[in-house]
């Protein structure tokens, strides 16, 4: 199987061509993604979802994520990454269901697994308001180990500092079976992927505003 290409770019974030997965991580090419954060209200209450990534991921694995995310393939629009969200969550959906909530730009580097990676992304970060149950979803195996929610506010406490832990419930995949087991947890700042805080309380505020 061909390994993903993505298109590249220098630090003025000018097209320098084209590299693997692999190259981009190890070099630190400055490379673009798409990031989904899924919502919903109920009364005056408002809820986030995000993910848990899989242990064999090649970056920040077993860490609390942005519901779907992905890398724009080579010569892909922001528009066609849509796809992340059904091939990782199960849901199908239009671009034009997306609310635009910013473009960030972002710089994060580690060692998985032995190897060193350097990730430098730009990325355009949407909400989509969706209403049907966690049970309902279909989690792509090979990257998403579960989804859960919370309440947003206290998840905005959470990454401002002012709260220790919040509760979320959510669905775990079974990897015998590839069943959905409902679970309930507590969730901490420093499980999520490692991001400038102000990333996460910025988005969250947004996603609050547009439900």
């Amino acid at each position: 199987m061909a390994e993903e290409l993505f298109d590249i770019y220098d630090e003025q974030l000018r097209p320098i061509g084209t590299a693997t997965r692999a190259e981009t991580h190890a070099r630190g090419y400055w490379h673009r993604t798409f990031h989904c954060w899924l919502t919903r209200r109920e009364g005056d209450r408002r809820f986030a979802w995000f993910q848990l990534r899989q242990e064999g991921k090649d970056t920040n694995p077993g860490c609390f994520d942005i519901t779907a995310a992905g890398h724009l393939a080579a010569g892909e629009s922001v528009r066609e990454a849509v796809r992340e969200l059904e091939e990782e969550l199960g849901v199908s959906a239009a671009f034009e269901q997306l609310i635009p909530l910013c473009r960030v730009r972002e710089e994060a580097s580690g060692e998985v697994n032995g190897a060193r990676f350097i990730d430098r992304e730009i990325s355009d970060v949407f909400a989509l308001v969706y209403d049907l149950p966690l049970a309902g979803l279909k989690l792509q195996p090979e990257e998403v180990a579960g989804v859960y929610e919370a309440d947003l506010d206290q998840l905005i406490a959470l990454f401002e500092g002012s709260l220790d832990e919040a509760p979320a419930i959510g669905v775990r995949l079974d990897g015998n079976t590839g069943n959905l087991t409902r679970e309930s947890r507590s969730v901490k700042a420093d499980q999520f992927v490692p991001r400038d805080p102000a990333y996460y309380v910025d988005v969250l505020r947004a996603l609050r505003d547009c439900t």
